[in-house]
């Protein structure tokens, strides 16, 4: 003879067991932290707490979208969460998630205005309450159809246009690294400059070169190498810009692993790293300080970017007016840079 199920338990369960109204147990259990005891009587929550406690009461969260039009689920797109930089951010994203008492699901676009739409769509269709973009590109017009949808959203690592971001101050970042190098002697600089669509490899390119032209030493347009943000578009570019009459004493890669794709394209023309040519690359991550040759870097608060930009959206979804956001950036040097041979 099979056990009967037990029944599940409700706010009417609560409610009854301790002679409430049900409403008085409804905003007690759905209140935020800091307004329980706006709710009720602080005896009365902590009763209502205790039983729900004991009972093992389990909010329906469609009941509860239901009642406020609210799913508490924040969508979130990522070129790639394989990139440990993208990864951190996310982690930012969830931890400050948990703690405003939201849920957050991430897809990856492969940074293919595509996928960045069918995710979208998908995304969407999961009725979130806004959206955080990692994958912004630099044109703005997918964005813009979002925000003709009505859909709130914030950008993190990359800006586009007026849409609420929180970056790196990418182009300060540009600055230190120019500045540094300068410092050491290098007058023959190139850049490994990422993708041309994206914000984090734009303005960090224009940091640098913003600076060299302001100390008379404008770099020209061939010292200037687009790539892909991983070591083989690293590796590539550096080729290229090595495969010149007159190969830079430094390169400045705007990520830590196209930054790793360089030191192998000078490995391979039997260049040293740090003695022969500097390198410097972006981010800091936690790989630059362990590397055979300790790369110079600069270090992008990644996870901070990731919390503040859920802070952020949070504050959106209230309908506060919110500002975007640029971190500071930091130079960290190591042995990867030295003076100019």
């Amino acid at each position: 003879m099979g056990t009967q199920q037990a029944r599940p338990v409700t706010l009417r369960t609560i409610a009854d067991q301790l002679g409430l109204h049900v409403s008085t147990v409804s905003r007690v259990l759905h209140a935020k932290p800091d307004e329980s005891l706006r709710a009720a009587s602080a005896n009365t929550v902590e009763r209502v707490r205790r039983l729900a406690d004991e009972l093992g009461y389990q909010p329906n969260p469609h009941a509860t979208s239901l009642r406020t039009r609210r799913s508490n689920l924040v969508g979130v797109l990522v070129p790639r969460l394989s990139d440990i930089v993208l990864a951190t951010i996310y982690e930012g994203i969830e931890e400050a998630a948990a703690e405003q008492g939201l849920s957050t699901f991430v897809a990856n676009t492969g940074d293919r205005p595509e996928a960045q739409r069918s995710r979208t769509n998908m995304v969407i269709g999961r009725r979130v309450d806004g959206m955080i973009f990692g994958d912004a590109h630099a044109d703005g017009r997918f964005l813009a159809e979002v925000a003709g949808r009505g859909i709130p959203f914030v950008l993190v690592s990359r800006t586009c246009g007026d849409h609420p971001s929180v970056t790196c101050d990418d182009y300060l970042g540009g600055r230190l690294v120019a500045d540094h190098l300068l410092e050491l002697g290098h007058r023959d600089v190139a850049v490994v400059a990422g993708e041309p669509y994206a914000s984090t490899g734009i303005d960090r390119t224009a940091g640098l070169v913003d600076l060299y032209r302001e100390a008379g030493l404008p770099i020209p347009p061939h010292r200037i190498a687009r790539s892909r943000f991983d070591v083989s578009g690293g590796h590539a570019a550096t080729a290229r810009l090595l495969d010149t009459p007159e190969p830079p004493t430094a390169v400045f890669a705007v990520n830590d692993f196209a930054a790793i794709g360089a030191i192998g394209a000078l490995r391979d023309r039997g260049l040293r790293a740090g003695a022969d040519v500097a390198v410097v690359g972006f981010n800091d991550t936690p790989l630059a300080a362990e590397l055979p040759l300790p790369l110079t870097t600069v270090r992008s608060p990644m996870l901070e970017m990731g919390r503040r930009g859920l802070r952020l959206l949070s504050r959106l979804l209230e309908g506060e007016p919110v500002e975007s956001e640029r971190l500071r950036p930091e130079l960290v040097v190591r042995a990867s840079s030295a003076p100019r041979p």
